[in-house]
């Protein structure tokens, strides 16, 4: 997109989505076989009557969060072509409508899990269709997928980087879904509440700092293409006052979170809700610790050198569970035990980065710093 070569654009486009249906299609076929021997009720912590509603649940929520791993490509080519926020969109969008589904939901039929993940599942990849639908046929004309197009003399190139960022983004995956069931696991389902009420209020600070910096991974990757260190090293030191914003963002939050809380779940509901102060300030320091590494990911990955995340990341979802289990065993920690090991495990962000990031715009960046 940045050198406006539309025939190359289109081929690596066409070929991107094969690619990725292939593998994405033989993962799932791998896991919805899987899917016929997995116990739901012992790895979510349920009632054992239970069992059929929570498979037909799985098939559902796996199937279309694999589709929408290919269907959200058009997100990458808005993102390219420096239409970040409209890109960013898209979830938001989805969870408005899903919502309002929601409530039509419990106005119409009793309680169901099944028509709840229904809603969720099926929305947010309706709006990506859509979206790549109108966007091919009047934006993109020019790199619309086609199966003629289709190179797979490409695939190395493409499956190097597309593969890294497929894996980074199945990496947080795990940990974050890993979180929910470890919970569920040792501290039983009701604890799963306070740790997703808690985790998305505190999640705004990376909603809002992701909103502010996601135009800049299109314009770090046309500044590294012509070489204007000045105008990257310029750019990453304002987002770092940027971020220091965040901070003050971040407090703000902790301070009035209870407030927060009354407003958003309801008074009386809360008063069955326990949010500890530990609780949040691990949500706290994740969340500040995350985006400020963000800040330093944001050119890593807008110029593609994305093994040193990529290892590091393989590390961290190594010693994920084992250190949760450390820290819920040995030191017995309540459920914020798990945000300190997403913390350990996600040390890439907020150490790595900044030092390659270092090394990559002073050029001393070698071997795998530099892949």
């Amino acid at each position: 997109m940045a050198v406006k070569d539309y025939k190359l654009g289109k081929t690596y486009v066409s070929t991107t989505y094969a690619i990725l249906g292939i593998v994405v299609s033989i993962v799932a076929l791998i896991f919805f076989v899987a899917n016929f021997f997995i116990d739901w009720t012992v790895i979510l912590n349920t009632d054992k009557s239970m069992s059929k509603e929570l498979s037909i649940i799985a098939l559902i929520v796996f199937g279309f969060f694999f589709l929408r791993f290919v269907i959200k490509l058009i997100g990458i080519v808005l993102a390219a072509d420096q239409r970040p926020a409209i890109a960013n969109a898209f979830g938001p969008i989805g969870n408005f409508l899903s919502l309002i589904l929601i409530y039509i939901l419990t106005l119409t039929t009793k309680g169901s899990l099944i028509y709840l993940a229904w809603i969720l599942s099926v929305v947010p990849v309706l709006v990506l269709v859509v979206a790549t639908i109108y966007f091919y046929k009047n934006d993109y004309k020019e790199i619309a997928p086609s199966i003629k197009y289709v190179k797979f003399k490409y695939a190395k190139d493409l499956l190097n980087l597309g593969f890294k960022f497929f894996f980074i983004q199945i990496s947080a995956l795990i940990m974050f879904q890993s979180s929910e069931i470890i919970i569920a696991q040792f501290y039983g389902p009701a604890e799963v509440t306070p740790f997703n009420i808690a985790y998305k209020l505190f999640s705004v600070i990376m909603m809002v700092f992701t909103i502010i910096i996601s135009p800049f991974w299109a314009a770090y990757t046309e500044a590294w293409v012509t070489k204007d260190i000045s105008w990257i090293k310029n750019t990453t030191k304002n987002l770092l006052y940027v971020w220091g914003g965040m901070v003050v963002l971040a407090l703000i939050l902790f301070l009035s979170s209870d407030l927060f809380f009354d407003f958003w779940i309801g008074e009386d509901k809360m008063k069955t809700i326990i949010i500890s102060d530990r609780l949040k300030v691990a949500l706290l320091l994740y969340f500040l610790l995350f985006t400020f590494g963000g800040v330093f990911n944001m050119f890593i990955n807008g110029v593609g050198k994305l093994s040193v995340q990529m290892y590091s990341l393989i590390i961290g979802v190594i010693i994920f569970i084992p250190t949760a289990l450390f820290f819920i065993k040995y030191l017995h920690w309540g459920i914020e035990s798990v945000v300190v090991a997403t913390i350990v495990a996600n040390f890439y962000s907020p150490f790595i980065a900044p030092i390659q990031y270092f090394k990559l715009v002073n050029q001393r960046a070698h071997g795998i710093w530099n892949k």
